[in-house]
């Protein structure tokens, strides 16, 4: 038998608490890829050999929710009476990533595995993340450890089938079923108790109400909003992965409304959130989270918005937020005077990054200006110079020219550049003088530089 090295298993996998992936869940209902099909089979290999060694075993959590709803996850887990060091002896190679919470990985491939969890019921939660402790259980306890009704449901995969649409036998201790028949998200048990544990389920159940067009229970909904700033006490990191998975969605706009509603969207940005949404509303369904963090902030606050606020209360990286910043100030340029700006500035500005995701915010307010600005844009690339040419002067040209480096090369660079950009000058002599004019000549060996 080999064993991996342990790791710190993640708080996801301590609480039992389902999050789709950064992909989700892939294929249709009749066609599912062959990575969902290659994963399903995995799991199940999985629990036949649990079981065929006395041991009960089931699929647990959201791979179970995904199925009965019609969709097909990539990743199976796998809920069992089995000890760690019970399933370690079964299968050939195991990843011990918190064995003293249960949860063993068993690797199916070269970069695949199942994650195995022993049932278990949790101690309380000091640090409002991790258990202090657990009891190793059945699967009833285990199931009311977890956050909502739909995500504590087990399923026997190698059972008689339910029906032609349930693929094995579905194992409900806590009314999971009927609350996901009826699209509702739900608190297992006391929803204060379970928000206790980890503040961070408000966003979760937002998160599953937004993407599988669930309402909240009212009940859950109640503790959520009164506890709203108890997100306080939640690292902004994970808040800010939450929010990603929330944007990044088709469902965006379903989330922004209920962050609202719950109290949660002043929890998070000490703001409440008020006003239309109709720059993200008007986004496409693809949008990625900078373009679609961006919208929301121009609903907000306008142009004007202040992007630090959103960095520090999401904890996003420079990248994210120089590429939101960036993507209001484009969008608000071209709704001033793009059209009208000369043909240089046109150019710089349409071969930024942010370009596409900033007209994108235009155009779901604006259909007719983005048609414009997309019009001239194809316009700019089609002349001779195109939208984006290499420089023909560089400061090695000025260098070799006889100019000493100094501030005024930026400038200069910047000028002729514009003049190329705009079919001024068309190749280096043309550069070269240019630059001559607005430098002069050069200056003599041991000068200060220009």
């Amino acid at each position: 038998m080999h064993s991996e090295p342990r790791r710190e298993p993640s708080s996801t996998e301590l609480t039992g608490d389902s999050a789709l992936s950064e992909t989700g869940p892939t294929g249709s209902a009749e066609n599912p890829t062959g990575d969902a099909l290659r994963a399903r089979a995995d799991a199940v290999e999985v629990v036949r050999v649990l079981q065929a060694s006395g041991y009960k075993a089931l699929f647990a959590g959201g791979c179970v929710r995904d199925e009965l709803l019609g969709l097909h996850p990539k990743d199976f887990d796998v809920a069992t009476d089995a000890r760690p060091k019970d399933i370690a002896k079964l299968f050939r190679s195991t990843a011990h990533v918190g064995a003293h919470f249960g949860v063993v990985i068993v690797r199916t491939g070269p970069s695949e595995g199942v994650e195995v969890a022993t049932f278990r019921k949790d101690g309380s939660y000091s640090d409002k993340r991790r258990p202090d402790s657990v009891e190793f259980a059945d699967d009833i306890a285990d199931a009311n450890r977890r956050d909502f009704t739909i995500n504590a449901l087990f399923l026997d995969p190698l059972a008689a089938e339910d029906s032609p649409s349930i693929h094995g036998h579905v194992v409900d201790h806590v009314g999971g079923m009927r609350d996901l028949e009826d699209r509702l998200i739900r608190a297992v048990g006391n929803p204060e108790d379970r928000l206790a544990e980890d503040h961070l389920r408000a966003l979760r159940a937002v998160r599953f109400a937004a993407r599988f067009d669930c309402k909240i229970d009212p009940c859950t909904a109640g503790a959520i909003t009164e506890h709203a700033g108890d997100l306080a006490g939640v690292s902004a990191e994970r808040i800010g992965q939450e929010l990603r998975r929330m944007l990044s969605h088709s469902s965006r706009v379903r989330a922004v409304e209920l962050l609202a509603d719950l109290d949660l969207e002043r929890a998070i940005f000490s703001a409440p959130g008020s006003g239309s949404l109709s720059r993200l509303s008007g986004l496409e369904a693809g949008a990625d989270f900078p373009c679609a963090m961006a919208a929301w902030i121009i609903d907000r606050q306008g142009f004007a918005g202040e992007t630090r606020l959103y960095r520090d209360a999401l904890c996003l990286s420079n990248a994210e937020h120089d590429s939101i910043d960036a993507t209001i100030r484009i969008a608000r340029d071209l709704h001033a005077d793009w059209l009208g700006r000369p043909v240089a500035f046109q150019k710089r500005l349409a071969a930024k990054a942010e370009f596409g995701p900033a007209l994108a915010c235009v155009s779901a307010v604006d259909l007719s200006l983005a048609g414009r600005i997309s019009a001239r844009v194809a316009e700019l690339r089609a002349s001779p110079e195109g939208l984006e040419p290499k420089p023909l002067l560089t400061g090695e040209e000025l260098i070799s020219m006889g100019f000493r480096p100094g501030p005024a090369f930026k400038g200069v660079l910047s000028e002729v550049y514009d003049a190329q950009l705009e079919g001024r000058i068309s190749d280096l002599e043309g550069a070269k003088s240019a630059a001559q004019k607005l430098l002069g000549s050069p200056e003599p060996e041991g000068g200060s530089g220009v």
